[in-house]
């Protein structure tokens, strides 16, 4: 459950394999606590694309544990923040809520080379929206 004082970010893609992976991965990382992580997939994959783990291995945070969940309504309630990743009209819609759409390369089917720059764009997007929730990322 979240308080007042720890924002809930709720990252969507369709697989939960990929984008969505890596945010819920950095923000935990980068947010250190103060702040609520949590991921999903409109059509959960039965596991997250090794070349992703791959690439996040290289940065440092390791996901090869982790396991695509599906989406439900209980978490989009749960979150203050819904952040999108390509699952489009899959995504549940809540009023009062703040939803973001992050347009994001696919990786699915790709090797570790093209999923770097996906990766590294996640990353700064992520440490932008810290800064965004006045919480701000570590250098």
């Amino acid at each position: 459950m979240s308080s007042p004082t720890v924002p809930s970010v709720l990252f969507v893609c369709v697989h939960n394999a990929g984008r969505s992976q890596m945010a819920a991965a950095f923000l935990t990382r980068l947010g250190r606590e103060r702040v609520e992580v949590r991921s999903a997939g409109s059509a959960p994959a039965d596991t997250v694309n090794p070349a992703v783990v791959e690439a996040m291995k290289e940065a440092g945070i390791d996901i090869s544990t982790e396991v695509p969940k599906v989406l439900t309504v209980e978490a989009v309630q749960a979150s203050d923040v819904v952040i999108t990743m390509g699952c489009g009209d899959a995504c549940p819609y809540f009023p009062g809520k703040r939803y973001l759409d992050w347009t994001l390369e696919d990786p699915a089917g790709q090797g570790v080379a093209a999923v770097r720059p996906i990766r590294d764009q996640i990353e700064q997007r992520v440490r932008t929206l810290l800064t965004e929730l006045g919480i701000g990322a570590p250098a």
